[in-house]
């Protein structure tokens, strides 16, 4: 019955999520407890208190959420000082990115991406039945501009996905670079899921001056809330009412939308464990630096990317794990012989140099 499947999905590579604790803990056969999860950029502090007892306290669960979100959006508003008119909120940042392209991308039409990058850009495109079209990012992670503007005007690209700070590397995209890339007669979409890790401030304000800029944000790294998928964008006015034609009337479910609301009642608790976070990231880098085989780049994220040096770094994936410590590996153009270690917590960070010591 092959042939009823469109032939592009048929052809097309899967996206590979990481497994949750449950789906490890049988695989590795130990507790959840005893594992040290550094593979996925998660928040090691999980829920504030206020999150955890708004979904402790949450009524209405018999009855379908509002398929607006007006509550998290009033929160979210008041929040990033952009009107609420402008905002929509997702399962997850991925949702936005898809009722993106599939508001915008006819079937064929170009999607500029530059990769080493979030591997989901690609994966939408591809649903969506867009051309997606690589810039590689140069050896120190930098955009190429000129091959993007090259690319656009090559290809008569309708869209350009930016990451900021950049996964898996953490690497920002100053100003002058955005400011540049913004000329041009695309629909850049900004991902900042990491930005509050960042030195450099969010560009949602930029929205209201820029008519082809989104930009996206998340719950999953600032809040803790990764399992309950809560993101948000701020979106062009000629997008969003083909966005909202399309999107799941009930995307943002009672209990996601009660946490990430609450999330934001708890702002000191959320800066706090940022700080924390933040401050962890560097006495990792720290740390790790007695392994000259690990060569780490800089980061403005909740993770730091090495390259491995003289060591086969799928094989020392594997030796971590058998300890208990995930990590992410990488080996594809621009990430050859790679691994990323999210931020944890102290005590994580302690397990992990025990287990590169043993090793």
């Amino acid at each position: 019955m092959n042939h009823f499947i469109r032939p592009d999905i048929a052809e097309m590579e899967p996206y590979t999520p990481i497994v949750p604790f449950e789906v490890l803990s049988a695989r590795l056969g130990r507790q959840p407890e005893d594992i040290t999860k550094l593979d996925a950029n998660e928040n090691p502090y999980g829920p504030s208190p206020k999150a955890l007892e708004a979904l402790r306290n949450g009524r209405f669960l018999h009855i379908y959420p509002d398929p607006e979100a007006n509550a998290l959006r009033d929160a979210l508003s008041d929040y990033v000082n952009i009107p609420k008119s402008r905002l929509m909120a997702g399962a997850g940042a991925d949702e936005l990115i898809d009722v993106a392209l599939r508001a915008v991308l006819s079937p064929g039409d170009v999607v500029v991406d530059c990769p080493p990058s979030f591997g989901m850009y690609p994966f939408s495109t591809a649903v969506n039945a867009g051309h997606y079209v690589p810039v590689w990012r140069k050896a120190d992670f930098s955009l190429d501009v000129a091959g993007i503007e090259t690319a656009v005007a090559r290809h008569k690209a309708k869209i350009l996905i930016l990451c900021s700070p950049n996964n898996p590397n953490g690497s920002l995209i100053d100003d002058a670079t955005l400011r540049r890339l913004l000329q041009l007669p695309v629909l850049v979409i900004l991902d900042e899921a990491y930005v509050d890790f960042a030195t450099a401030d969010s560009r949602l304000s930029w929205v209201l001056a820029y008519d082809n800029l989104a930009v996206l944000r998340t719950f999953s790294k600032l809040a803790g809330l990764a399992g309950l998928r809560v993101g948000y964008g701020a979106f062009p006015e000629w997008l969003l009412p083909h966005m909202w034609k399309i999107k799941q009337p009930y995307n943002i479910n009672v209990a996601a939308s009660l946490t990430a609301v609450a999330a934001l009642q708890d702002r000191d608790w959320l800066h706090d464990k940022v700080r924390l976070i933040v401050a962890e990231r560097e006495r990792m880098v720290a740390q790790l630096a007695r392994f000259d085989w690990l060569q780490p780049h800089p980061s403005q994220a909740n993770f730091v990317l090495f390259r491995v040096l003289g060591r086969d770094a799928r094989q020392l994936k594997l030796d971590l794990e058998r300890a208990g410590v995930l990590v992410r590996y990488f080996n594809k153009p621009g990430l050859d012989n790679c691994i990323r270690i999210s931020v944890g917590r102290p005590q994580d960070t302690d397990r992990l140099v025990m287990a590169l010591t043993d090793l």
